[in-house]
């Protein structure tokens, strides 16, 4: 114990301080014309392009330069502006910044970055001219969370194969827990997403930290040297996107290995600055790992959600992105949360791309089924934007894109009126308390479904079969079921007489659109 008090205040005297040492980077921002990645005599520097250390945003001058101070463990980088292309490493991630670390990283069980040397006489960011429209689609992932070889595999067969060589996407974002322990599968997880063929962003997840690390501003290192900045900004079109860590570890309340959720003071002022530059008239998307939502006191730290509510209430069109949960969730904060904005700001949880942590059968594919606990079949999102609008697609990871209702009822019952009837249950996967569900039976009228928070009746089914089979199946059992946030039940009718009859259910979505799904049903005279 002593040697490890003895170690967490070594490192801490060496790397603890942001603030020491401070300097000056310098540099250009300039079109690369020849797209060599190097500043050529003739090639010219870019005015106005934003360029940050983290915590300052300052501007390019007339020739495209810039200086910003910097400590001796700071990222610089450069702002994407709309209508220019980042370059791009071999798996097709931006290479938009510069790590400045003369000592290199704290010697954690998992490597960061290796010593730098001195800051460099100027820090150039290339850029280059591409055709973006303001109408455009991103891909965005949820917790890949790979924790070996074989579930590497599972992403990879059942998720990035879907959708390589995936035409009119501008680029994707996964949204945190890219490797699930060993933060070694970084390189292979970036490997696989490679083969999209699409720049691609990343979010730091908790599993993506350095737990040894003695403060959260070290908790990153690893992060750093294998994707850069876990807090910076870029533009595509008539959109700003903010990518943020929103992990605090260790547990600022004295939890040496708790987590807890928020921003620390330089990210806000961050966000401040970087918002300085921004025309309220674009979509600002703000892109995290865990939900701001807060469910007790552990879950996020209130008063930096009521100050990024703040700072972003001049601007009218606003979504956050998040994951964590292995569930999916339609949030839309008002009032009673501290938001003011003239519309209630939404937060679409995404879910997570390995579901339920690659459990459940193997299915045909080779893959585990993987449905989230709330009855959530695993998958992945389409992110559509309009000129500051968006919607967002829910895409089913092996299914049609229309499939959106998941439906639960009795295949057969009899013509007895105390066999027990039931219920019709339909999971609208993009559905929230206020979407409205109906149902109708054998082309009747509609009836209204009445919104229920309950376990989905189709996973905990599974988790019976597990639990009374006496033989394995070829997978693994899934976790206990969580209250699905977007369930509807309606009453099964048992009167229609004997025969196959056809359920029929309609939902809205968020956005307006209309979704059907159907099922059938018997009732047949008893054998007894």
């Amino acid at each position: 114990m002593k040697k490890i008090v003895y170690m967490s205040m070594l490192l801490l005297s060496v790397y603890g301080s942001k603030a020491v040492a401070q300097q000056t980077a310098k540099g250009c921002v300039y079109l690369d014309a020849n797209a060599n990645g190097k500043k050529d005599g003739k090639e010219k520097g870019m005015p106005g392009v934003a360029v940050s250390n983290g915590r300052e945003v300052v501007t390019t001058d007339n020739k495209g330069r810039y200086k910003l101070p910097v400590s001796d463990d700071a990222i610089i980088f450069v702002i994407k502006p709309s209508g220019y292309a980042l370059p791009l490493n071999a798996d097709n991630q931006p290479k938009h910044y510069y790590i400045h670390k003369p000592k290199g990283s704290p010697k954690f069980e998992y490597a960061g970055s290796a010593p730098t040397g001195p800051l460099p006489a100027s820090i150039d960011f290339p850029l280059r001219p591409q055709k973006e429209s303001n109408n455009f689609k991103a891909l965005v992932f949820g917790d890949p969370q790979i924790y070996d070889d074989r579930e590497l595999g599972y992403f990879d067969k059942g998720i990035v194969s879907e959708v390589v060589g995936v035409k009119d996407v501008a680029f994707g974002i996964s949204l945190g827990d890219l490797a699930g322990k060993d933060l070694g599968y970084h390189k292979p997880y970036s490997k696989t997403v490679a083969k999209i063929g699409i720049p691609w962003y990343n979010v730091e997840g908790n599993h993506d930290m350095n737990n040894d690390a003695p403060v959260d501003s070290l908790a990153d290192e690893t992060f750093e040297a294998n994707f850069g900045p876990n807090t910076y900004s870029y533009n595509y079109g008539n959109a700003h996107f903010i990518i943020l860590d929103d992990n605090l570890y260790p547990d600022p309340r004295g939890h040496r290995r708790g987590l807890w959720a928020g921003f620390t003071e330089k990210q806000l002022e961050f966000i401040k600055n970087d918002l300085e530059l921004v025309d309220t008239s674009k979509l600002v998307v703000l892109a995290f790992h865990c939900s701001m939502y807060i469910v007790n006191e552990n879950s996020f730290r209130k008063e930096d959600r009521n100050r990024l509510f703040n700072l972003l209430q001049p601007y009218p069109h606003v979504l956050a992105l998040s994951a964590h949960s292995h569930n999916q969730r339609q949030h839309f904060y008002g009032k009673e949360e501290g938001w003011n904005g003239a519309a209630p700001f939404h937060e679409f949880n995404v879910g997570a791309t390995c579901g339920n942590w690659y459990s459940g059968r193997v299915n045909a594919q080779g893959v585990m089924e993987s449905v989230m606990s709330d009855g959530t079949p695993r998958g992945y999102v389409y992110l559509n934007v309009s000129g500051n609008q968006y919607t967002a697609d829910y895409k089913v990871a092996g299914k049609p894109a229309d499939y959106q209702i998941g439906l639960y009822h009795r295949k057969v019952m009899s013509t007895i009126w105390w066999d027990g009837q039931g219920f019709i249950y339909a999971n609208f996967f993009m559905g929230h308390k206020g979407s409205e569900l109906e149902c109708r039976i054998d082309n009747g009228g509609w009836k209204r479904m009445i919104y229920t928070e309950e376990g989905d009746p189709a996973f905990i089914s599974e988790l019976y079969k597990w639990d009374d089979s006496d033989s394995l199946f070829r997978g693994r059992r899934p976790t206990t079921y969580a209250n699905s946030l977007h369930l509807w039940k309606m009453r099964l009718p048992e009167n229609l007489g004997v025969g196959t009859h056809q359920v029929e259910v309609r939902a809205t979505d968020p956005f307006g659109r209309k979704f059907v799904q159907k099922s059938a049903y018997r009732i047949e005279e008893p054998t007894f």
